[in-house]
Order: structure tokens, then sequence, then C-alpha cells
């Protein structure tokens, strides 16, 4: 999507053929899937203030937040969105289980901090149906982008215990240990399903990566690094970058050259073959 707006969130779908993301229209935010093989968009709601889609693991369902709660729709347009859960405390949808079995989201919490919950729901007859939701985990941080890997073993989320962003990783279920993978600040972490890589964005919005490895029950990661040095578009605490499901592609939201000011604007890039462009600067700096 070339042409400037104020974009948001954008999430592609598991098989990586489409793109969820939140724009600006007007007084509110509405959802859009944009299809990469047809070049075509199509919008999920109308006028509900909708934000942080999720895809379910079959693609077929969109769960986002809206006023009241989370929400959910067909990702094919068919029907009318429906509410899934009912509340005031602003819950944040951010990961699915790979089994499709439980919706994970961050909620704002009496007092201070929020708390990372999970959610059963069980599809049927085009329909989405939700259970009673779980504390997993309660944090300082008021955004914690809760993340299920892609073997549904580990969590990562952010959290501000020091005062500052930084992201973590916990087994899931929770064992009570926690790996930090960030050391100078990050947030919103981002799995890649075919590599042991786990990206998060930085606070002055550069994208980072680490790698790490699974010895039995622990996981180790390794010193953090910058993939990607440009900065991307200054729209908050609100996600501005994705990884296609197989490892090729990366939908990032660039500052738009315009008058108007940077954080009004952006554009969606995206970025074809990048783990070439990763080795092809690796052998350049060995030289």
């Amino acid at each position: 999507m070339p042409e400037p707006a104020f974009y948001q969130c954008p999430h592609f779908s598991p098989d990586g053929s489409r793109l969820a993301y939140s724009v600006s229209q007007g007084s509110s935010m509405d959802l859009w899937i944009y299809d990469w093989q047809r070049g075509s968009s199509a919008r999920l709601t109308n006028g509900l203030d909708a934000t942080y889609p999720v895809w379910s693991p079959d693609g077929q369902f969109v769960v986002f937040q809206a006023a009241g709660g989370l929400f959910w729709t067909r990702a094919d347009g068919a029907g009318k969105p429906q509410r899934l859960m009912q509340s005031k405390g602003h819950p944040l949808p951010t990961s699915f289980t790979p089994d499709g079995t439980r919706v994970v989201f961050s909620e704002l919490t009496p007092g201070a901090g929020a708390e990372i919950r999970t959610m059963p729901v069980e599809s049927g007859s085009g329909q989405l149906r939700a259970g009673e939701p779980q504390v997993f985990l309660k944090t300082a941080a008021l955004l914690a982008f809760p993340a299920i890997s892609p073997d549904g073993r580990w969590l990562a989320y952010a959290d501000a215990e020091a005062g500052s962003y930084e992201v973590y990783v916990r087994a899931f279920p929770d064992n009570g240990t926690k790996v930090q993978i960030s050391n100078a600040g990050g947030t919103m972490p981002v799995w890649s399903r075919n590599r042991r890589e786990l990206f998060y964005r930085t606070e002055d919005q550069r994208i980072m990566v680490a790698n790490y490895t699974v010895k039995g029950e622990t996981f180790v990661a390794d010193k953090p690094r910058v993939w990607f040095g440009k900065q991307l578009a200054n729209i908050g605490l609100s996600p501005n970058f994705d990884l296609v499901p197989d490892g090729k592609r990366f939908a990032v939201l660039m500052p738009a050259q315009s008058a108007e000011p940077r954080e009004t604007q952006s554009h969606v890039t995206l970025a074809l073959n990048f783990f070439d462009e990763v080795r092809r600067r690796t052998t350049t700096q060995a030289k």
C-alpha cells in the first residue's frame, strides 16, 4: 500500500497471502485486508474504532479490539463483526496458540500495569465462541504484546519492571522462570516460524533480532543485533511491523515523505528476501 495514511498493526495471515491492518479514516479506525496476489483491499469493519487484528491459525477469522472488548469477524468479509468478550479493561489481542484453541491478549488492570491472559475459543458453523479468560502473568507494562512461539512452548512479551520496556521469554505454561532477550530496551516481539530467531522493536523504532536455542526445558538467547537500521514510522506503542510466515518478506510501516508531521502518516513497505540481504551485509562487514 504505497499511498500515505495513518496505518497501524500490520498482521500477516497464516499463509502469508493477506495482510490485515488498521487505518484511520476520518474520526474512526477500521480494519482492512490487503491481498498481495490480487493487489486489492477489502474493508472488514465500519466505524468500530477497530485495531490490533490477529488471525486464527486456519485463516478463517480475525479477532480484534474495539470499544467494549474483543470482537471477531470472518476474514472473507462474510457477515458482520461479532462481540467475543466484553471488557472495560481495553484488552489487546496479539496471538493465537498454534492449535487455535486459545487467544492471548493483554488487559489493563486497576491501579497500574496489565495482565497477560489467555482465553479458550472454539469455532463451528462459521462462528467463533469464547470461554472464561485465565491470567497467565501480571506485568508492570501497560502493553505487554504477548506472542506465542510457533511450537507453542514459549511466550515472548514486553515488561517494564525497571522502568523501561524489555523483551522476555517464559515457558508456556509458565514454570516461574524467565529469560531476558533485549539488552537496551525492546518491545513487540515477533517469532520467526522457520528459523530460531526472535525479532523485536526498540524505542527508537529500529528492528532487532536475537537467535536462540532450546536445550531441553531451557531457552537460551544469543546477544541481540540490529537487523534493520532505518527508523520505522513512529506510531507510539502500536505495532508497526510483521514477519510473513515463510520468512521471506517483512512488512514495515515507514514514514511518508510529506509536509505533514512524521507521526501523522506512514506507508507500508514490503521487504522481499531479506535474509539474503542480511547475509550480504554480514559478508561485507566481515571483509
